[in-house]
């Protein structure tokens, strides 16, 4: 066993956690934390991605997460698998079953997130990581190389930025 294989093996229940995090409000949906961290292991094999430690791995899979999460919900929403959905704005989104709720939250905040990163990347990546790699502030201080005062300051105006721009 390589040590690639060694360190999928010891993170797994972590990445497991972070996926049942993301999905635990979706009732019925049809993509399971298994599937998602599965994926998301797949894709970052794929792309032959570089990491320094454990902590920086499990930002690098969050992220992948993130991208096999969007695109599952997109594929959802394709016409030949039943779309033309009515499009919710996020204040009645808690109005809807859980399952359409949970993916219009995602695909907004995926779709403001690329927004913020053009005018902030380094609080985009800080929102990435705390939502979909649920690290805690020191760790992403050590994935950025910044202070956790700078991370602290990055969520601040991230989440203000967002709940302006998915109001």
């Amino acid at each position: 066993m390589d040590a690639r294989e060694h360190l999928f093996e010891a993170l797994y229940s972590d990445l497991m956690l972070i996926a049942r995090n993301r999905l635990s409000q979706q009732t019925n949906g049809t993509l399971q934390p298994a599937a998602l961290v599965n994926e998301s292991l797949m894709r970052l094999l794929g792309a032959d991605a570089d990491y320094k430690d454990r902590t920086h791995f499990v930002a690098i899979a969050a992220l992948k997460m993130r991208s096999v999460l969007v695109d599952h919900l997109r594929a959802r929403g394709a016409d030949k698998r039943g779309g033309d959905a009515e499009q919710l704005t996020l204040s009645h989104a808690d109005q809807v079953p859980d399952e359409a709720g949970i993916g219009y939250d995602v695909l907004a905040l995926h779709q403001a997130l690329n927004q913020l990163a053009e005018l902030e990347p380094r609080a985009a990546s800080t929102i990435e990581l705390t939502y979909f790699g649920g690290m805690s502030r020191d760790e992403i201080a050590m994935v950025l190389d910044v202070s956790a005062p700078t991370v602290d300051r990055d969520l601040r105006f991230a989440r203000a930025w967002l709940n302006r721009q998915l109001r």
